[in-house]
């Protein structure tokens, strides 16, 4: 059974840092291409950072550059979202989610078949 389990979330101040991992059983997670995903209470899920099967990296939000990386650790088949810098707006519930079917990155939810229990994110003083 394909799973991605998200961990690492909880509460920080601002101007502090917080890794997020997603790690995958049932499939091997290198060979795809991977999203991480922000939902703020009242929004919709939105794209965030994502690196694609080919570790091709894109950001789908231009408010984490600079302070948002996102890394693959093969042997554990696991993907880290780093976020530094974190602000008040950055508070969300965290998802990452693979794609199956394409080598490249998208930042839209409906090209991710799987997503991971999402964990959450608060970041205030």
């Amino acid at each position: 059974q394909l799973q991605l389990v998200e961990s690492g979330g909880g509460w920080v101040q601002p101007g502090g840092s917080l890794r997020l991992s997603c790690a995958a059983s049932g499939f091997t997670l290198h060979y795809y291409t991977i999203g991480w995903f922000r939902q703020a209470p009242g929004k919709e899920r939105e794209g965030v950072l994502c690196i694609s099967s080919m570790d091709h990296i894109s950001w789908y939000d231009d408010s984490v550059k600079g302070r948002f990386t996102i890394s693959r650790d093969n042997a554990k088949n696991t993907v880290y979202l780093q976020m530094n810098s974190l602000k008040p707006e950055d508070t969300a519930d965290y998802y990452c989610a693979a794609d199956l079917r394409h080598y490249v990155c998208s930042g839209s939810v409906d090209d991710y078949g799987y997503w991971g229990q999402g964990t959450q994110v608060t970041v205030s003083s």
